[in-house]
């Protein structure tokens, strides 16, 4: 069912099906909760599945201001609060990874999936810098020899040629804070994880590497690593029959909990009605 809730300034939108441990599903930059349609299925008969709709995204509201990682990691945990949910599974592809490391590294969870999951500063080569550095400068320099309205021009027409997908897809605010998450080194946060974290990624992942696991499975304290060779940035898209048999193995002992659970959510309702 797709719900919404006022979260601080935020028009949150969702979906929760299900009935007993909670889960909650966090998409990646520039997706919604469509994303993880197949999953929330694969779960609902087992838990209170939960997929949110980030703000900025799917129907959700921007935020009023530019946002960095915390303030969405902070409206997760008001919107936890307010759903009355403890201890809840979380699993985070890409962006969503990055909220999931903050909020388990400070709130109780039971479990935590990391798909592709950002969250490690990306290396900066030379090509980066020679790219970067001259664009920096001319939006200096530009409105000074063109004038601002002509700067502004050549500025945007060179950001739309030289900037990342993710980046173009999006304007004003949400361009500020897509700036802001993607440059947040998180490996701070991961030593604070107590609870089994699963890292599953695609071995061609070229937007969060495979370096970037390994170093979160050094620094998780309790963590393990499944590699899908073949794959790419959404691996539980590229081999869905493989992700969900190891998320299924990985939640199999909280599945059968679940189950019981979920039916007798099931028959205190039709006892109610």
């Amino acid at each position: 069912m797709i719900e919404r809730k006022r979260v601080g300034e935020i028009d949150l939108q969702y979906k929760v099906t299900g009935g007993g441990q909670p889960v909650l599903l966090l998409h990646g930059w520039g997706c919604d909760l469509n994303i993880f349609a197949a999953l929330h299925a694969r779960l609902e008969p087992y838990f209170k599945v939960y997929t949110l709709d980030f703000p900025g995204f799917g129907g959700s509201s921007e935020p009023p201001v530019p946002w960095g990682v915390e303030d969405y990691t902070r409206m997760l945990e008001e919107f936890v609060r307010m759903e009355g949910l403890e201890r809840p599974i979380l699993v985070g592809h890409s962006f969503g990874g990055r909220v999931s490391l903050v909020y388990a590294s400070r709130n109780p969870v039971h479990k935590v999936i990391l798909v592709d999951a950002a969250g490690v500063r990306p290396r900066r080569g030379i090509r980066y810098y020679t790219k970067v550095l001259p664009f920096k400068l001319s939006k200096k320099v530009l409105p000074v020899i063109a004038g601002k309205a002509q700067a502004a021009r050549i500025v945007e027409a060179w950001r739309r040629k030289a900037g990342s997908a993710d980046y173009n897809a999006v304007s004003g605010v949400m361009r500020t804070t897509f700036v802001k998450v993607v440059n947040e080194d998180l490996q701070r946060f991961m030593p604070l994880i107590g609870a089994p974290t699963l890292l599953i990624w695609g071995d061609r992942d070229t937007a969060t590497p495979l370096r970037d696991a390994k170093i979160m499975e050094r620094l998780i304290p309790d963590a393990g690593l499944v590699v899908f060779e073949g794959a790419g940035h959404y691996s539980f898209l590229d081999r869905p029959y493989d992700f969900g048999a190891v998320v299924d193995s990985f939640l199999a002992r909280d599945k059968r909990t679940g189950a019981g659970e979920a039916l007798t959510d099931q028959t205190n309702n039709q006892n109610t009605v």
